[in-house]
């Protein structure tokens, strides 16, 4: 031989179970080439990658992330970059049971069950013992089989036990001969080679001696005894005379139902290690394994459950593998397991359920009522964007053409839209651009609920609306159906781009006459006028749109509204919000200081039950103080008053002397009582362990000087914190208020 070469295959891309990370399978094939450069002997070899992501966060870019790692890692496609970027998000999302203190085993590991405990320590020299144990009783035999199985549970020991062609020989021989003699018997031997199923060079060994056409036998037959034990416990259940007898078989069936299914568990495990090769799977499926598997799904194990719908989602890819899930009604097995308290189960439930039935026309209907009950709770939402449901969604919505859609599709669609990632997917290839077609052709108000919540999230997204504006602008200019306005409107007002020319939108489409006329109260419902009020917010950012607000009269506008709609919350905070926007532009500022009593109002909103009111009306004032010197010594004086306002009563208070004794008196008017007697004065300015009824002259230090100094810190601390408060703030106010919030609010002008 002259030289030798190597070639290196790209394989499939999957995350890590328990790290942050990658793996990346790959077939690598080693040649050794003769004299004339012909290839002799031929070697290939399965192996994996791990990539750690140890810096994955919240704030990690994912898209450079994914590209970066495309990028450093040969055995990863350019293509696959979509696919990257998908386990990224999956992985920085994916949740960790803060709950879950047990130990945390390597990659496809199974946890080590009852009965596997040695009173002596497995050792790799004594494995032709080992074997001999298992020509010998039963007991023996579980002996001899557990301990080999510790020897293969170390990794470093399975290429040795590889070799020993006369030890796994013996393991296959008493698994096919003794399995249903010994439950932990056979449970111990899968084990074993499920230990080497869990490498993908060692496939062609386990299959080899068959074991996994073994497998499929031991299974079969315990589903059947599972039936039988069952139908047993009825029947004694039913018979009142033999309650104690009934106790005691259950006793006894409960103990046997955890062995079988520690059983079910491993051999499954090993079924869908071996099923990574597609030819293997397709003779499981010829054996039956969908119906196998959806039976399984009765059990009440959770960790069992997690397995099976995993295998079923693995086999999910295949379109015959999804008619047998549809004709065994997989669909309503796993109905029932959503929801649940099992974060890996509901997980892996909900990443299986969420695509498969949609092509099934019989199941569609369910399977769609299912999933937008799913889609309600935000914890779920994201899990979507990782199957292929939104692609088969689109598609379903593009093939209604202008024929009304079916409400649990758009239902659907539109709460998916509301996640960032999900949005992300609808707006892949021409999605967008259909959608905006079709709700604007159609005046389609659902979907344009459907468009205005992907406009709602900031990145990519957002910047692709930019060759809509005119279009949405566009619909506020005629006469339409008020809630199709409403969405057009809502839309636009979400597009906070700082390359938008909002001054030529607002001319081009005439839109300042247009929101000065909807600002009115009772010129339209209150959602649209709401959006409006969140429109000019958007637009006041740009300085120039900011002049023509004031030039238009729509500050004066914004008053008169917010006398109007003085207790909604909602309402107040978006105009507090837009008075926000315009104090940064000099030509708005002076009119809203000189011109209005606007301030006045945000300084009685400034103590507002509404944190995120109060929040708006602080940094507005904070800015108006800046510029302003009389409004500043106003706004200064009134937070003054207020953060101390206990203090002053109590020094106020102090001044009145002994008449009337302020202090011995509550709120009505009546003295402090304790079990019917009038307590003493309480001692405000000391220590607990002061004497009470302390007199002035007996102290050092007067405690009027005490107040002061008080006063005086408390003061400097609260200029301190409003000087850091300054630089927080900034964003659009987000609420959500429950109905009937009540306040009284001073009306603008009153004081």
């Amino acid at each position: 031989p002259t030289g030798h070469g190597k070639k290196v295959k790209g394989g499939s891309l999957d995350v890590h179970p328990t790290e942050k990370a990658l793996i990346v399978q790959y077939e690598l094939e080693a040649t050794i080439l003769g004299e004339m450069g012909d290839p002799m002997v031929g070697e290939r070899k399965e192996c994996q990658k791990i990539i750690r992501l140890k810096s994955l966060n919240a704030n990690t870019d994912i898209a450079t992330l994914a590209r970066k790692v495309v990028e450093e890692c040969r055995l990863i496609h350019p293509s696959k970059l979509p696919e990257v970027e998908q386990l990224l998000f999956y992985l920085l999302n994916r949740k960790k049971s803060g709950n879950d203190k047990r130990e945390k085993h390597p990659p496809r590991d199974l946890a080590p069950f009852e009965g596997m405990e040695l009173d002596e320590e497995a050792n790799i020299n004594r494995i032709d013992h080992y074997v001999e144990l298992l020509y010998e009783d039963i007991p023996e035999k579980v002996r001899g089989a557990t301990l080999i199985l510790h020897l293969a549970r170390n990794p470093d020991n399975l290429e040795e036990l590889l070799q020993n062609e006369t030890a796994l020989g013996a393991l296959a021989r008493v698994l096919r001969e003794d399995w249903k003699q010994s439950v932990d018997l056979a449970t111990t031997i899968i084990y074993v080679f499920f230990c080497f199923s869990s490498f993908s060079q060692f496939h062609g060994q386990v299959t080899h001696y068959k074991i996994g056409a073994l497998c499929m036998n031991i299974i079969e037959h315990e589903l059947k005894r599972y039936d039988l034990w069952q139908d047993e416990l009825q029947k004694k259940a039913a018979n009142q005379n033999v309650k104690k007898e009934h106790e005691k078989a259950f006793k006894k069936y409960q103990g046997l139902l955890i062995k079988q299914e520690q059983l079910l568990q491993v051999a499954l495990h090993l079924l869908l290690n071996l099923a990574e090769d597609t030819r293997t799977e397709l003779k499981m499926r010829n054996k039956n394994i969908v119906h196998t598997l959806v039976k399984t799904l009765d059990r009440e194990d959770e960790e069992l459950l997690v397995l099976v719908v995993s295998f079923l989602k693995k086999l999910s890819i295949f379109l015959e593998n999804k008619n047998d899930m549809a004709e065994t009604y997989a669909v309503e097995k796993l109905a029932r397991l959503l929801p649940c308290k099992h974060e890996d189960l509901l997980n892996t439930t909900l990443r299986l359920h969420a695509s498969p039935p949609l092509t099934d026309e019989s199941q569609r209907q369910l399977c769609m009522c299912i999933l937008y009950h799913i889609s309600v709770d935000d914890r779920f939402k994201s899990m979507f964007a990782y199957t292929d449901c939104i692609p088969q969604l689109m598609k379903m919505l593009f093939d209604c053409g202008e024929s009304p859609m079916d409400p649990e599709l758009i239902s659907f669609c539109i709460n998916l839209a509301a996640n960032k990632r999900n949005a992300q997917v609808i707006c892949e290839g021409n999605g967008l651009k259909m959608l905006m077609k079709r709700g604007l052709k159609l005046k389609d108000v659902l979907t344009m609920k459907m468009i205005r919540n992907v406009s709602q999230h900031d990145g990519p997204t957002k910047n692709l609306f930019i060759d809509y504006v005119g279009d949405l602008a566009a619909q506020t200019g005629v006469q339409e159906r008020e809630e199709y306005v409403i969405e057009c409107l809502g839309t636009l007002a979400n597009l906070t781009i700082p390359d938008l020319d909002w001054e030529l939108v607002l001319k081009e489409y005439n839109l300042v006459p247009f929101l000065k006329d909807h600002l009115k109260p009772g010129s339209a419902e209150d959602d649209l006028i709401l959006e409006v009020v969140i429109m000019i917010g958007t637009v006041s950012m740009d300085d120039s749109c900011a002049a023509m607000m004031a030039k238009s009269g729509i500050i004066s506008a914004l008053i008169e509204l917010l006398n109007s709609q003085q207790e909604d919350d909602e309402f107040v905070c978006q105009i507090v919000y837009v008075f926000y926007q315009m104090v940064f532009h000099q030509a708005t500022r002076d009119v809203i200081i000189k011109d209005t009593q606007a301030p006045a109002y945000l300084i009685d909103l400034m103590h507002d039950k509404n944190a995120e009111i109060r929040k708006v009306c602080d940094n507005t004032l904070d800015i108006i103080a800046e510029y302003d010197e009389e409004w500043g010594r106003k706004i200064q004086s009134e937070k003054f008053r207020w953060h101390n306002s206990q203090w002053l009563e109590m020094v106020d208070n102090r001044a009145m002397g002994d008449d009337g004794e302020p202090f011995m008196y509550g709120d009505d008017g009546e003295p402090f009582m304790h079990n019917g007697d009038i307590l003493e004065r309480p001692d405000l300015f000391y220590s607990a362990g002061t004497a009470g009824g302390r007199q002035v002259g007996e102290s050092e230090v007067e405690p009027f000087f005490l107040h002061s100094t008080s006063l005086f810190f408390s003061f400097f601390f609260y200029i301190q914190g409003r000087e850091v408060e300054k630089e927080k703030g900034g964003q659009r106010p987000d609420l959500f208020y429950s109905a009937g919030t009540e306040r009284k609010r001073r009306r603008v002008g009153e004081g």
